[in-house]
């Protein structure tokens, strides 16, 4: 069976969850692991470097409609997603869903934005996905804070945030990747309450039974903790731009696009906590 749908970042937890969605369909996953590149079932691996382009062209190869998204930990994201929508536009894919962020179409000459834009402007049928905060960053960016120092610490006061779980995500992108519904649009993703950084340290604590605070801390102290985890210093300077925005008030709006799409309503923080308790204990 020849693939048909290309998932660029299937190892993350959006691309992941799309495997899962998408059970049964003739997959290509990309992969920056020479080892493992292979097939397992209907998925098949590719090698495919994101940040230089190479294997970009045979990962297109045969593909009908793509899920593409730049790695995380690459603050010029356009530099990524440009060759991904050129090669999509060349071979004329019947649909592109493109993983962006909230708030990026504000963010005018932004790397994600110039993005969106060409995407837009391909004569593509695409669907545009703008997710607020994944819940899952307490897991992976905030998880280690919270596991050993019982604390979330973050520059972002008491602003609300209407967090989305990563399996939301990949629901709906499975959902219109494979749906032939002319899209052309992006579509703001969040969960169904809007929470402030109290409030989800309460949540968690109630999950794991122990006792979790907020900390409103600096940026430099934010970005300084960053660094020593290895991120480079561009995309901690993005993330703490982005954070800022958070603070401001900026992601606190409350969409309805997760139950529009799907039928139901989007995973409660509380359902995510209950779920990954054990990453805090």
């Amino acid at each position: 069976m020849s693939a048909k749908i290309l998932v660029i970042g299937a190892s993350g937890a959006v691309g992941h969850n799309i495997l899962n969605e998408l059970k049964g369909q003739a997959i290509r996953t990309t992969t920056s692991k020479k080892e493992k590149v292979g097939t397992k079932a209907n998925i098949e691996t590719v090698y495919l470097n994101a940040e230089t382009g190479e294997g970009l062209s045979a990962a297109f190869e045969g593909i009908e409609r793509a899920f593409i998204m730049a790695p995380g930990g690459i603050a010029d994201q356009y530099s990524v997603f440009a060759p991904q929508i050129q090669e999509a536009k060349r071979r004329g894919l019947k649909k592109v869903v493109m993983l962006s962020a909230m708030g990026v179409d504000k963010a005018v000459g932004a790397p994600m934005q110039r993005a969106e834009v060409d995407l837009q402007n391909s004569g593509l049928n695409y669907a545009i996905l703008r997710p607020n905060w994944f819940m899952q960053n307490f897991v992976s960016f905030w998880g280690h804070g919270i596991k050993h120092g019982n604390t979330i610490a973050l520059p972002v006061a008491d602003s609300k945030t209407s967090f989305i779980d990563a399996h939301d995500i990949a629901a709906v992108a499975a959902k219109l990747l494979v749906s032939d519904k002319e899209e052309r649009r992006a579509y703001d993703l969040t969960g169904s309450e809007s929470l402030n950084h109290d409030e989800v340290a309460k949540i968690i604590s109630e999950a794991t039974g122990k006792k979790v605070v907020f900390k409103d801390i600096e940026p430099q102290e934010l970005k300084k903790g960053l660094l020593a985890a290895g991120l480079r210093e561009d995309y901690s300077d993005f993330l703490l731009v982005i954070l800022s925005a958070v603070k401001a008030g900026h992601a606190a709006a409350i969409t309805p696009h997760v139950q529009d799409i799907l039928g139901r309503k989007p995973i409660t923080f509380r359902e995510f906590a209950n779920a990954s308790k054990q990453a805090w204990v």
